[in-house]
Formats: C-alpha cells, structure tokens, sequence
C-alpha cells in the first residue's frame, strides 16, 4: 500500500542538488545550453529562498569545473566526485545539520547515470526528490526518456523549473514572489528536451 507522494514544497524543508554541470559535457550532453540557463535560474531562485545548494563535480581534473554561466555563490558544499550518485559521506553530513530537510529538487547530468542513481538513493533514504526536467539531459535522448520514466514510476516527481520555483514562493503576496516572477518572466526554453523517442 503505498500514499501517492503530493511533493509540496516549503523553502524550510528543501535543499537544491546540482550535479556534475561541466565544462567537458558541454559538447556532448543534448540541449546543454538550455539545461544550464535553467538551472542557474534554479540557483538564483535558492539564493533569493535562502534554500542551501548542494553542488557535485564528477572527477573534475579530467572533466572540469562547473560551467562558467552557473553562478554557484554561496554554494553550501561544492564536492568531487567519483561516485556516479551524488550520495557521498560529506553529502549525508550536510543534510543532516540541515534541521526538518524533506525535499530534495534535483537536476543536472547525465538523466540515466548520476541524476537517477543520486534519486533512487535519495528516495531510499525517505526523502522525497523533485527532478526538474528542463534541468536535466543526457548524450542520448533515448537514456534520458527512459530513466524519467523509471524515476516517475518509483515515486520521484518529475516536475519543471518554473513549476517548482512558484510551489516554494505559493503565495502572490511572498516577499520574494516579484523577483522570482522575473525569473521565470522568460519562459524556459522550449527546447528538444519535450520530444519522445
């Protein structure tokens, strides 16, 4: 018997997660310019919410550092990684001194690797993950479809950017809700990411 999970989210309670967006995917990863102007709105909402941001590099001395155009300024834990989940004993340490954290939003590259194995190990852990799926791409389209597809039938809500920015603000009259409209003022890009197979 399992609840559906309703996935409401409250600043107080959610942590953003920001995996391995670096400079050698740039060329390989489909619609990588979009994914990386969504997720650095994404990063600004969390300064603007005061929510912590979580930030992995997958083996950064042969794949590089974050991209350039995502600001990671006051980045609560920016780690390497070799691990393909972003579940590393630091990580773990961190959440834990985060008091009442709840709900993980998730996004980055790539969908099928690190994004869903970092998911599946989040969810095991009793938290519930939001992944943002103009935020997040593979190599391949066919890997990122699939493992959505997994990840929604598990329980993980697959949601978008605008949508998860305007469920943390939930109120017209929030004191922030005029700078994260202009955020989204510009709608994300459209781009492939909403193709099939």
């Amino acid at each position: 018997f399992q609840i559906t999970t309703l996935g409401n989210l409250t600043p107080s309670s959610t942590v953003f997660f920001c995996c391995d967006m670096q400079e050698r995917f740039r060329p390989a990863i489909k619609y990588f310019g979009d994914i990386i102007s969504v997720g650095q709105r994404l990063l600004q909402g969390a300064r603007l919410l005061g929510i912590p941001v979580i930030v992995t590099e997958q083996y950064p001395k042969g794949l590089g550092s974050t991209v350039q155009e995502i600001d990671l300024t006051g980045a609560k834990l920016v780690l390497p990684k070799t691990k393909f989940s972003m579940v590393l004993p630091e990580v773990e340490a961190a959440l834990g001194e985060i008091p009442g954290v709840r709900s993980v939003v998730l996004f980055g590259v790539e969908t099928h690797v690190c994004i869903q194995q970092t998911a599946l190990e989040l969810i095991g852990r009793g938290l519930e993950v939001h992944i943002v799926a103009d935020a997040t791409s593979s190599r391949s389209m066919m890997d990122r479809m699939f493992a959505l597809e997994r990840l929604a039938r598990t329980g993980i809500i697959v949601t978008t950017s605008e949508a998860i920015l305007l469920q943390l603000v939930a109120d017209k009259e929030h004191p922030k809700f005029k700078e994260i409209q202009n955020l989204i003022k510009a709608s994300a890009p459209e781009s492939g990411l909403l193709s099939k197979v």
